[in-house]
């Protein structure tokens, strides 16, 4: 039996720990916010800027497909090197390069340096997933990785909600210009907290292990890879169409105020964001039921934006509409992380999010200028639509890479 002052000391060091995974979470979930805020602030003022440079709806779609597929492109690379160096300078180096990029789009003087300083932005942002991942791996226990998976996303989505209306509210105090700089230097607060804070953040280490390994071309391109890959890659088209063409969608189509048409889309990440927190809950209490809870809830997401497309509705319904798909969609994205980690070999955290994650800003990058075509050409109706048909082409492939985990799971990869 423990004596009163063991108990204690045994007390104050599970809440030192607590409140260390708090820390780490909210370090972590901090980063991830300004990753998706600088995302979502510049299609909020796609239209001044459009005003701006005398551009077209597509050559401004090029903005998004820069930061993103620039983040596809250098994800995986980073993914192996946060695998080999640690995680918590690269995460530190890219917050502090995605933040001065924005900033320094305030200074832009034609259109092409807004569009080279979107690609370094999305250098700083391609080492969110790899670092964030493999440091929660490494530094929250697996009965509260749900959790904290959860958590991460919902800093992210926040990112999202938050981006329109306060880039609305400063731009009725100030130009564009004061508005890039203002949002630009809201990371340099959360780079210093970073360096101040990174000795809490670990990373995976690899189990000593004697089951055979394999090359690493090998592993990325294992079928179960793949799938996990195809699965984020076509869930981050409808989105990336969605969070970029919602708005004049709903104007074009729907003949809804702009403003209103704004509130859809805040709703629509509002709605991700406390689905997510479901996810997480679910993720730590339902492991066996994750396939189908992911299926079930996507393919309700998908059928809501079908419906807000195609039947006659106002704003209202439109606003309480985008929310329920929003909160589907949000609460399977946790249990679909869980399920990526669990296939992932230990150690390798890094290559695996690094490589399957860069499906998310490739996915983000295919849509807006093409979708940004048919708006160009009197089809903004289809815009939903596509995004609808890629959820539920997603969900098979989520089936397909949980079977193919079941029955192949992923081996190591050889250094």
């Amino acid at each position: 039996m423990l004596s009163p002052s063991s108990r204690l000391e045994r007390g104050g060091k599970g809440l030192s720990m607590i409140s260390q995974y708090a820390r780490v979470n909210l370090l972590i979930g901090t980063g991830h916010f300004l990753s998706h805020f600088y995302q979502l602030c510049l299609p909020t003022l796609f239209v001044v800027l459009q005003r701006q440079f005398n551009v077209s709806f597509a050559e401004l779609g090029l903005v998004v497909v820069l930061m993103t597929g620039t983040s596809a492109v250098f994800q995986t690379p980073i993914g192996f090197l946060v695998d080999r160096y640690g995680a918590r300078h690269f995460l530190i180096g890219g917050a502090l390069v995605m933040s001065l990029a924005i900033s320094a789009m305030a200074f832009a003087t034609a259109f092409w340096q807004i569009l080279a300083l979107a690609l370094i932005s999305g250098v700083g942002n391609a080492v969110f997933h790899p670092c964030d991942y493999a440091i929660l791996a490494g530094s929250i226990p697996p009965e509260r990785m749900g959790r904290s998976f959860a958590l991460h996303s919902f800093t992210g989505n926040v990112g999202f909600v938050l981006a329109p209306p306060v880039v609305v509210a400063l731009s009725s105090m100030m130009d564009w210009h004061g508005v890039l700089f203002v949002v630009g230097g809201l990371g340099l607060p959360v780079v210093g907290a970073l360096i101040f804070q990174s000795s809490i953040l670990h990373d995976q280490v690899p189990k000593k292990t004697t089951i055979r390994n394999m090359p690493v071309h090998e592993l990325l391109l294992h079928p179960t890879l793949l799938l996990f890959f195809f699965f984020y890659f076509l869930g981050a088209m409808a989105s990336g169409g969605v969070l970029a063409w919602l708005i004049t969608v709903l104007h074009e189509v729907k003949g809804i105020d702009l403003a209103v048409a704004s509130l859809a889309l805040t709703a629509y990440m509002a709605g991700n964001s406390a689905g997510v927190l479901l996810g997480g809950w679910v993720a730590d209490r339902s492991a066996r039921y994750l396939a189908i809870f992911v299926a079930g809830l996507t393919a309700f997401s998908a059928v809501t934006i079908l419906v807000v497309d195609l039947l006659p509705m106002g704003g209202s319904a439109a606003i309480a509409l985008m929310f329920a798909s929003g909160l589907c969609l949000g609460a399977s994205r946790t249990p679909r992380d869980v399920m990526l980690k669990d296939a992932a070999p230990p150690g390798q955290i890094g290559k695996v999010f690094g490589f399957v994650s860069t499906g998310l800003p490739l996915g983000s990058a295919v849509t807006p200028v093409p979708f940004g075509f048919l708006i160009d050409h009197g089809h903004a109706e289809l815009v939903l639509i596509l995004a609808a048909g890629f959820l539920l082409a997603s969900i098979l492939c989520m089936g397909s890479a949980k079977a193919s985990a079941s029955r192949d799971p992923l081996p190591a990869a050889a250094e």
